[in-house]
């Protein structure tokens, strides 16, 4: 059945995901455990595990790890009718090692199935049938065809009244500053819900005030902005009115994809009609949960769960 207004998908991902390799020990040993990562390929899962028909555009290799994503993303629901695989790249890869300094990610991407993506590729009907299109900074950064794919894949949606959702996840290690400022704020203003970390926003736009941050990304042509304040919460702006979503005190165990959390669960409540300030409630609840588990993908929510740790709380504070 489709949803309401004749979309198919509530929600669409376009961008890399990537195969995780986390260091462990086991019986005294060190290992690397597998697992799921890539901020797209989050963000689909949590938008599934809250109920919204997710799906995902990307090409992988044809690869172990890339039957593995397939596999991962039939169990959680995600439609991935629309993913391509690339017979002559590999799907892209990514390590997790714990140091005196906390995490330490390696990166095997370079020339991945994923950063081939060009305009031509596309899938413009998987992108009309979406109600909301999300990509992030990152999936601009893997390369310029990438980059290119991304700018077609907007301008696609927003001629066939398909939302736009856009993360800024800023990943210095793939661009120079410069570069990503550039793109980054161009397609800020295409952006029908930018999410982005205070982290982010303050090296794209040069301030450290929330409410400054909210305003400067506004100024640019975003609709609505949802700035992730980690242990903090949120900050909701649309027009001149902004919101204020608390915190949770929860014990922290690994903060790995708790943004891309927030954006799936951002994502389906907007797609069931939430207004921006609920949807964020929401998310933020659902990213503090995902803060104490082990990984990116097993400790997100499902919607029960999050509704059970809401229950009893106030509505979000307008300022």
């Amino acid at each position: 059945m489709e949803p309401a207004g004749g979309r198919r998908y509530d929600v669409l991902t376009l961008g890399e995901p990537l195969y995780e390799l986390a260091e462990a020990t086991v019986d005294g040993r060190h290992v690397y455990l597998p697992g799921f990562g890539g901020d797209v390929s989050n963000v689909a899962v949590a938008a599934a595990r809250q109920g919204a028909r997710a799906a995902i555009y990307t090409r992988l290799g044809d690869d172990a790890f890339g039957r593995r994503f397939l596999e991962l993303w039939r169990a959680e629901g995600v439609d991935a009718g629309a993913v391509q695989v690339d017979a002559d790249a590999h799907t892209g890869v990514y390590t997790i090692s714990y140091g005196p300094s906390g995490h330490e990610f390696g990166y095997l991407r370079r020339g991945s199935a994923a950063s081939r993506m060009r305009p031509e590729d596309v899938p413009l009907e998987a992108v009309a049938s979406a109600r909301v299109l999300h990509v992030s900074a990152i999936s601009q950064a893997i390369s310029a065809s990438a980059c290119d794919a991304v700018f077609h894949a907007l301008e696609a949606a927003r001629s066939q009244g398909v939302a736009v959702s856009y993360d800024t996840n800023l990943r210095l290690g793939l661009w120079p500053l410069a570069r990503a400022r550039a793109v980054t704020l161009a397609t800020v203003g295409l952006a029908d819900y930018c999410l982005p970390s205070l982290e982010d926003a303050a090296a794209l736009t040069g301030r450290d005030d929330p409410e400054g941050i909210v305003d400067a990304l506004l100024a640019l042509g975003a609709r609505v902005v949802v700035l992730k304040l980690g242990s903090e919460g949120a900050l909701v702006g649309s027009g001149a009115e902004r919101w204020r979503v608390p915190g949770h005190p929860v014990a922290l165990v690994d903060a790995t994809g708790a943004g891309d959390c927030f954006d799936g669960a951002f994502l389906a409540r907007i797609a069931r009609g939430d207004t921006p300030a609920e949807a964020a409630r929401y998310a933020n609840a659902a990213a503090a949960l995902a803060v104490t588990g082990r990984g990116a993908v097993a400790p997100i929510p499902t919607a029960d769960a999050v509704r059970a740790f809401l229950a009893g709380e106030g509505e979000p504070a307008q300022t």
